[in-house]
């Protein structure tokens, strides 16, 4: 394991005013996204839309790296230049997605279990030398009557902290992410409770394993209600309760806490990481953001449009929400720099 190399890695990552775009969608869910606004999916419209957003003007200044999906890892821009090498040359972080997405867990309807570590170690070392220097897994824990079990903890946690060790020995920050899942009724108290339960677990497993916290960086959710709840909180609450849950639970020499988005609006991602910035606190870590959809969403429906400027329409509304998120970084954001 290269300590050093990690630790340089993972701090790039959480840098002043930047943050990780999440690009890494499945062919899947990337080609349901393009169906949705009325392009036809392929490899070459992945591609295509993609190579576009990367090619975005200036948008080194607020993002520091990029998560991509096995495809488009293996892609090149419309030049010919490995997209890889070339988000190197912008100064942006290569990053893979590295699980296999998630599964139903035996004997536990309704849960998930994320499956990907055989091979993984092989994987790992041939994305290093794609150009990768970081790498992310997905765990998913969903609330519900009796859920999330026992089972659905324990086995989710160990498989985290075994990629975060294998990464970690291929030379890759592993970004461990627990996404405790918004669907339901819960309330943000019992959102609270179970995201702390997985991030015990998650670190508890993480030293079993000997995994190196300051080469690792956590994708957590923020505390809510669950999205059918009668009882939400402010985006205010929304703030002191995830940062009160993540300064108990998360080792304070980790580097930083890159949130992921989870389905809400682009402008309450970036609002809520704002206030967290913002608050009268020395917090132990960057709080950054790895978004995806809240990055993504419009500059999708502008590239979709089909008109004249279509593609320069994308890079733009990428490149605002870029600058939001690299303005909440600092507590600097306000509403009015929207209109």
């Amino acid at each position: 394991m290269d300590k050093v190399l990690l630790e340089k890695t993972a701090n790039e990552l959480v840098s002043p005013g930047r943050g990780i775009l999440a690009a890494d969608e499945s062919n899947g869910t990337m080609s349901k996204r393009l169906e949705a606004v009325g392009i036809e999916a392929s490899t070459e419209s992945r591609r295509s839309y993609r190579a576009n957003l990367f090619s975005t003007e200036g948008y080194e200044s607020s993002i520091s790296g990029v998560i991509l999906f096995d495809e488009t890892i293996r892609q090149s821009m419309d030049d010919g230049t490995p997209i890889p090498d070339y988000l190197e040359s912008r100064g942006i972080i290569p990053g893979i997605k590295v699980d296999t997405g998630a599964k139903d867990l035996a004997n536990h309807e309704g849960e998930k279990i994320t499956e990907g570590l055989d091979g993984l170690r092989e994987r790992c070392s041939e994305y290093f030398s794609m150009g990768a220097r970081f790498a992310k897994w997905r765990a998913v824990i969903k609330i519900g009557e009796n859920m999330p079990s026992p089972a659905c903890i324990s086995t989710n946690s160990h498989s985290l902290a075994r990629y975060a060790a294998i990464c970690q020995e291929q030379g890759l920050v592993p970004i461990i992410e627990p996404e405790v899942l918004m669907d339901g009724s819960h309330d943000a108290d019992r959102c609270y409770q179970v995201t702390a339960e997985i991030l015990s677990r998650t670190f508890l497993e993480c030293e079993n394993q000997g995994v190196h916290i300051p080469g690792c960086l956590l994708k957590p959710n923020m505390v809510f209600a669950g999205n059918d709840s009668g009882n939400q909180i402010s985006r205010e609450e929304v703030s002191m309760m995830t940062v009160e849950c993540l300064t108990q639970y998360v080792p304070h020499d980790l580097p930083g806490i890159v949130f992921l988005s989870g389905g809400q609006s682009d402008e309450d991602a970036t609002a809520h990481l704002n206030l967290m910035n913002k608050m009268d606190a020395q917090h132990p870590w960057q709080l950054s953001y790895s978004y995806g959809r809240a990055l993504q969403a419009n500059a999708l429906k502008k590239w979709a449009s089909g008109g004249e400027d279509s593609d320069s329409s994308s890079r733009d509304a990428f490149s605002h929400r870029a600058k939001m998120n690299g303005l909440a970084r600092s507590g600097d954001w306000s509403e009015e720099l929207e209109a």
